[in-house]
């Protein structure tokens, strides 16, 4: 019996040894391969492109050096949201502040931006700045306030009268 338990023992340890030489042998391998495709250039991807329109679902091209590389160009499918603000890039979204005081000498309201979020490979611009005309709410208070100037003068001149 004390036979028996010594073979099965030894077969034990002689298949754990087979089986600990079989993994190191197949990390070699793997590491071969990492080498082969170290010899390939990181991919670069263009801008993503609209299938329809401005926004929505598009495709992307990939392309990439090397000369043992299986594969340099590949195209992927991608999506531009459509309530992103176009003006700055399709693929660039900006945290925006509150919009500013009306300018009155331009008759516009400034407000800024801070780079929020980008698509793959997008370049976009830290920040950027929005304008847009004043609201015309502000046009007819100042046109208020012209007229009330305008009637205190006359008041001023009817009773000097």
């Amino acid at each position: 019996m004390c036979g028996q338990q010594r073979w099965t023992r030894l077969a034990v340890m002689a298949l754990l040894v087979l089986t600990a030489l079989a993994a190191e042998g197949g990390k070699a391998e793997k590491q071969g391969k990492k080498e082969r495709k170290s010899d390939c250039g990181e991919w670069q991807w263009s801008v993503c492109v609209a299938n329809e329109g401005d926004c929505g679902l598009g495709t992307r091209e990939g392309t990439r050096t090397g000369t043992e590389c299986k594969q340099t160009i590949k195209t992927q499918r991608c999506k531009i949201p459509c309530n992103w603000k176009k003006k700055f890039g399709g693929e660039c979204k900006y945290d925006f502040q509150a919009w500013g005081e009306c300018d009155l000498a331009t008759g516009k309201k400034n407000r800024t931006g801070v780079l929020k979020r980008a698509l793959m490979d997008a370049t976009c611009a830290a920040t950027v700045t929005a304008s847009k005309p004043c609201g015309k709410m502000l046009k007819t208070k100042l046109q208020d306030a012209k007229k009330q100037k305008k009637e205190g003068k006359k008041r001023e001149r009817s009773q000097k009268d």
